[in-house]
């Protein structure tokens, strides 16, 4: 926590210039906090799942978020589990991602012990029934206990809807992500005018 005051001075060039240099300081501030405090933390049931789950990694460091990444089986590690989720919070984390394939308890079984918000990952892994059991398992969760779940496999996602969590009390992440907006409709475009150089007749953008 760190707490920065100086003068009022409204109205005046050297308050503007203050603001300007504070503000800056602010955001180098924060951007240390992200990347030696981790806020988001990702656990999976095995590490088969981790070709998976390195997505949600690779897309928090993205928004220079740096999460920490961890086995947590739910059947084989129980007290692991109860363990981990009770003590997230007091450790500073603020959203869970938890993936999981085939009978996929633990995104559920977190959410159980912990108040945090949890993000579920189903994972199509070797014993699954196509997918559908471990997306089942985390979508069907009880009334009281909630679990956010993306797309089979979705974990990308998962992790750019933890920097948005984030970002609803961080405008340096909501600074990336309004940035990677941008992007995405960039890429967008750039496709309209390849397809409408192959011939193809477009009204629309003409």
């Amino acid at each position: 926590m760190f707490l920065l005051r100086w003068d009022n001075k409204c109205g005046t060039e050297n308050g503007d210039r203050d603001r300007e240099e504070i503000n800056g300081l602010i955001i180098i501030l924060q951007k240390k906090i992200h990347m030696s405090t981790p806020l988001v933390g990702i656990i999976m049931g095995s590490e088969s799942d981790l070709d998976i789950m390195k997505g949600a990694a690779e897309m928090l460091r993205q928004f220079e978020v740096e999460p920490e990444l961890t086995i947590v089986s739910a059947h084989r590690t129980p007290e692991r589990l109860r363990d981990y989720a009770h003590k997230a919070k007091e450790r500073d984390i603020k959203v869970i991602i938890a993936g999981a394939g085939g009978a996929a308890h633990l995104p559920g079984m977190v959410a159980a012990n912990t108040i945090l918000p949890v993000i579920g990952v189903p994972v199509k892994s070797s014993n699954s029934i196509d997918g559908w059991d471990s997306v089942l398992s985390i979508l069907q969760m009880p009334y009281g206990v909630p679990v956010a779940t993306v797309a089979l496999n979705g974990a990308k996602n998962a992790g750019i809807l933890a920097a948005q969590i984030l970002a609803l009390h961080d405008t340096s992440i909501a600074g990336k992500l309004e940035a990677y907006k941008e992007y995405q409709d960039d890429i967008v475009m750039e496709s309209v005018k390849n397809v409408r150089g192959m011939g193809f007749r477009n009204e629309y953008d003409r």
